[in-house]
Formats: C-alpha cells, sequence, structure tokens
C-alpha cells in the first residue's frame, strides 16, 4: 500500500492523517509534496480554521523509512539533500499557516515524524505514546527542525538525552516538561485534538494569526522590534470586523460570531 497523506474535514476544522500503516506510517517525498499542498490550499480557505495533523492506525508516525534511506546511500548525496528539503519544506508549512495546528499522537512517534509533532502549535498525545529522537542510534543527526525546537524548549541535559542516548520519553514526562499540552486515554488523541480545535475554531481567525506570527518572530528580533509589531497587529485588529464584533459581544454578554 503506498503511503498517502489522506485529508478530511469536521466542521471548520481540516484533518490529514499520515497513511502508510504497513511501516508505522513513515515518511516520504511523496507525502511531504502532499503536506506542503495542503497547507497551501487552507490557507487560503476562510471555511478552513484549524488543522489537525494525525497518523492512520495504532501509531502517529516511525520517521523516515530506514530502507529508502539505506537505499539513497547508492545514490548522489543531492537525491538524500532533496528528500529532506521536502520535509524541512513542510514543517516550515506548519509553522508559518496563519491557522492553528494540532498534532494528535498515539503509539510511537519517532524521528522526523517527533520533528513534525514539534512543529505544530499544539500537541495532544495518548498517554501509551512514546516519543524517541533515534538517529544516533542509527548513526545520524536530527532533521525536520528536531534540534532546532528541542534546544529552545528544554533544558540543554534534556535535549541530549534525546538527542545524543536517543532515549524514549513517554507522554506524561513531556507534558511535565511543558511539550505537550494534553494527555489522554489511549485512542482519544484525535478526538481530544478535535474539541480543542472547536475551541480555536471559535475565536478570530485573524487574532490567532497574529499570535501565531508574533510568537513565531519573538525570538529573532530585539524589543523595540517586536513592541512595533504588537503595535500594528493590534491596531489592525482592532480595526477589523471581528475586533467589533469581539468587543460588542463581551459587553453585550452574547458568543460572538466571528467572520
Amino acid at each position: 500500500m503506498p503511503a498517502t497523506l489522506k485529508s478530511h474535514s469536521v466542521d471548520a476544522t481540516l484533518v490529514l492523517t499520515i497513511s502508510n500503516p504497513d511501516h508505522r506510517n513513515a515518511l516520504g517525498p511523496e507525502m511531504y509534496a502532499a503536506g506542503v499542498e495542503a497547507f497551501n490550499a487552507a490557507d487560503g480557505n476562510p471555511d478552513v480554521r484549524s488543522i489537525v495533523i494525525t497518523g492512520e492506525g495504532p501509531h502517529f508516525c516511525a520517521g523516515g523509512n530506514l530502507q529508502r534511506l539505506l537505499g539513497n546511500r547508492q545514490h548522489p548525496p543531492a537525491v538524500q539533500a532533496e528528500s529532506i528539503e521536502g520535509l524541512h519544506g513542510w514543517i516550515e508549512a506548519v509553522r508559518s499557516a496563519s491557522k492553528p495546528v494540532v498534532a494528535a499522537v498515539e503509539g510511537s512517534c519517532a524521528g522526523a515524524g517527533f520533528s513534525l509533532a514539534l512543529a505544530c502549535d499544539f500537541l495532544v498525545a495518548a498517554r501509551d505514546s512514546v516519543f524517541v529522537m533515534a538517529y544516533a542510534n542509527v548513526a545520524l543527526s536530527p532533521d525536520g527542525g528536531g534540534s532546532w525546537n528541542l534546544a529552545r524548549q528544554l533544558p540543554r541535559a534534556t535535549t541530549m538525552q534525546l538527542l545524543m542516548l536517543g532515549e524514549r520519553f513517554g507522554a506524561d514526562r513531556l507534558q511535565q516538561l511543558g511539550l505537550i499540552n494534553h494527555v489522554t486515554e489511549p485512542g482519544q488523541a484525535l478526538h481530544r485534538a478535535l474539541e480543542l480545535c472547536e475551541s480555536l475554531n471559535a475565536k478570530a481567525p485573524n487574532a490567532l494569526a497574529s499570535i501565531k506570527e508574533l510568537v513565531n518572530d519573538a525570538a529573532q528580533q530585539p524589543l523595540s522590534a517586536h513592541l512595533r509589531q504588537e503595535r500594528d497587529q493590534f491596531v489592525r485588529n482592532l480595526h477589523h470586523p471581528n475586533g467589533g464584533e469581539g468587543i460588542s459581544a463581551f459587553l453585550d454578554k452574547r458568543p460572538a460570531r466571528y467572520r
């Protein structure tokens, strides 16, 4: 069965399902391209308010296909470099999307799959799920922004445990470390992710897009530049129709109806 990225909608949420169950949803170039295409389409679709990434069956994603990687050793290095560029294009699409993105993780979440989950804005995981950056266990180094995200979100010693030792971390431990938003009972990660998206979908899309942009840019610019960006975003959102609706609804003590 070929690896594919399936999609369907639940109300205003686009659900993208990594489908390669024979190989624990291992990733490949065809899936990277489909991921970028799906995010580009969703970003321009006002009917999509949020996006969930999940895996088919009992696992989220085992990362790269080791058989394919072994085969790529017989080709020029540019072949593997092009494949990684495809993955990185998807990671950047997830991070730069104007819509909130939620990872719904069951079972194993390894390698590039872990990197993909880390790129999302929210992470929901089943209690028995397992997270591992096993690159060093097969004499490789990380891709997909995994080292970038972990180095910014965890203490150095913990990051080295994950990356150099390739240790397996459970969902409860990662939640304690601040990487996971919600831990669910097994089989309930997608359900909880959709509940989270229902709450996000009720917010003003323009305000959520501004928040995501501000958070993405915060570590890359001095305070003075960030304050100017906050000012501009605030003024733009105040004068957006949703700004008037939100304030009026709050004062009238009624639910807001955002566009």
